[in-house]
């Protein structure tokens, strides 16, 4: 649980100190001289995404075999629900990657 709380703890001091990142300097030209920090910054949130995926998709899928191994009767169920949740989970690691690439081509 500690861990857990300590992890949490980077990611809003990462999350509070990303504003400074992006912050426009004064007399500067609005969406120039920051490429690279947008850059990284799509590279974060598409590692984000793709863990956070990985893991739904990993918990998903062991609750649905979990629930076919108590209940076969109701596998089919089972499985189309999973189904259905496995794209949920898929369309927001999706939609991080063409939010990304649409930051990436504004610069």
């Amino acid at each position: 649980m500690k861990k857990i709380a300590v992890v949490l703890v980077a990611v809003v001091l990462l999350a509070m100190a990303a504003p400074a990142a992006f912050a426009q300097e004064a007399g500067a030209k609005p969406g120039g001289g920051h490429v690279g920090t947008l850059a990284i910054a799509a590279g974060f949130a598409m590692a984000l995404a793709a863990f956070g995926g990985a893991l739904g998709q990993s918990r998903v899928g062991a609750a649905a075999c979990e629930g076919m191994a108590r209940n076969p009767g109701a596998s089919g169920a089972i499985r189309a629900s999973m189904i259905l949740g496995l794209v949920f989970i898929e369309t927001l690691s999706l939609l991080t990657f063409v939010i990304a690439i649409v930051l990436y081509l504004k610069m």
